[in-house]
């Protein structure tokens, strides 16, 4: 007879655990959807996503999206960095074992007061520290040295034709072949007014390389 009690007792509490089981296999939701912006709709990435009083959760992808195994009944928490903490509450009269979910989290932003930041702790320490102000004199010099005529004629000669002066000179070599054409080019070897400026040229030193 007690051999017979232990078996059914036995059997009761495996069949209310099974019971038990079962119940909680039907709870069972899965919850999958994607969590956006408030004002722009835009998708909040790697956000944390748990359901309140478990350790069922996950964290949403660089998209937004999300997808995790959770209760009918549970209370689902979105939290992420510069948003406010947003909660879903999953229904329990679900007859589905899936739900899909958009949620949307607005921005958590905190106005500071304005700060208004001064070299100086009064106008009248500044203006006093300006007039007093001691430019170098080396400054002066180097700018002098900089704008010198021999430093501009350096750069005259060292600085190539940009892309203004060669369009232009590209132009001027196509009009005088057009000019010419159909006929020889004037050889100023012969003429004497070339040959002047040749020689005044070379009498003030234009050929001398220069340094």
């Amino acid at each position: 007879m007690k051999q017979i009690s232990c078996i059914a007792l036995v059997l009761f509490f495996g069949f209310a655990k099974f019971a038990k089981a079962q119940s909680d296999n039907n709870n069972l939701v899965q919850i999958s959807g994607v969590v956006l912006t408030s004002d722009s709709l835009q998708h909040v990435s790697f956000a944390n996503i748990i359901a309140r009083g478990s350790s069922h959760g996950t964290i949403s992808d660089y998209f937004g999206y999300f997808s995790f195994v959770a209760q009918k009944g549970d209370t689902i928490q979105f939290s992420a960095l510069g948003f406010k903490k947003a909660f879903f509450v999953i229904p329990d009269s679900l007859t589905s074992n899936k739900y899909s979910l958009i949620k949307i989290m607005e921005p958590d932003i905190y106005e500071l007061d304005e700060a208004v930041i001064y070299p100086w702790p009064s106008r009248e320490q500044f203006k006093q520290a300006f007039l007093n102000l001691k430019i170098p004199d080396d400054d002066l010099a180097i700018a002098n040295k900089n704008l010198s005529k021999e430093e501009m004629m350096r750069l005259y000669y060292a600085v190539g034709m940009d892309g203004s002066m060669n369009y232009k000179n590209y132009i001027k070599g196509k009009t005088d072949q057009l000019y010419y054409a159909g006929q020889l080019p004037p050889q100023n070897i012969l003429n004497p007014i070339a040959w002047a400026k040749f020689i005044q040229a070379w009498k003030n030193g234009d050929f001398k390389k220069k340094q």
